[in-house]
């Protein structure tokens, strides 16, 4: 049984022979047991899919001795399917445009102040706690969609790659504590969880509304959008006012 254990770590050790397909077929797999896991947990916060399957894709990188950049040319596709999936959004919104579009200014109302209200929170604690300005600006792209995020903190002064960091820690938290927080806060509304996620928890977000329902991932598609659009122009503008 040893035997078998140490050849199966050198067949994964060497990169050649764990073709890109490989890896790929790895992460769906991985990435439907975790969605199992997470049905099978009543969609317990900390059996989120895409924790586990990073955790366990990160693990079997680590024991094989692979870098994190040659996992990705590896798997390049997936990051190209990022494109379709996200304009495959724009389908709950076709169905659920009549109902979307009663609720008028109020949506957009509810964008602005989340909006506002999350970026500046976190810009404030690491103000006060004298953070460098650099870290502090790019904090402020913290709840838009990572390549809207990247673009803004390079205008801004900030710095891109730590941006992107904050953009998923951001969206993996907001999607494991708002279970917590619209059942503390007595929120059954699918509106006002959706503008919540999408404003708030970007894309991870947004995928943890559609979850919920049609309508609330509805919705948290096109705060996504309006929200990240909104930032990406006034945060800049902002910005050069100042200097």
């Amino acid at each position: 049984m040893n035997e078998i254990v140490g050849q199966l770590i050198v067949v994964l050790t060497n990169t050649a022979s764990f073709t890109a397909i490989s890896w790929i077929v790895l992460t769906f797999i991985v990435y439907v047991l975790s969605t199992g896991l997470h049905v099978l947990s009543n969609r317990h916060p900390f059996t989120l899919p895409m924790v586990i399957t990073a955790l366990v894709v990160g693990g079997v990188l680590a024991l094989t001795d692979v870098k994190v950049r040659d996992y990705q040319e590896a798997t390049s596709l997936i990051h190209w399917l990022l494109g379709p999936v996200t304009v495959a959004l724009a389908v709950p919104l076709y169905y659920q445009y009549q109902r979307i579009a009663k609720l008028g200014w109020r949506l957009w109302l509810a964008i602005v102040i989340s909006g506002v209200f999350a970026p500046t929170l976190a810009w404030g604690i690491l103000y006060v706690m004298d953070a460098p300005v650099a870290l502090s600006l790019t904090m402020l792209v913290k709840s838009i969609t990572t390549p809207l995020a990247m673009e803004t903190t390079a205008i801004t002064g900030g710095i891109p790659a730590i941006a992107a960091v904050f953009v998923i820690t951001t969206g993996v938290v907001g999607a494991m504590v708002c279970s917590w927080i619209f059942r503390l806060l007595g929120d059954d509304s699918a509106e006002a969880q959706g503008v919540a996620l999408g404003t708030v928890a970007h894309a991870i977000g947004t995928a943890k509304a559609l979850q919920y329902s049609e309508v609330t991932g509805a919705v948290a598609a096109i705060s996504l959008s309006l929200n990240g659009i909104m930032t990406a122009f006034i945060i800049p503008i902002l910005i050069s006012t100042l200097e």
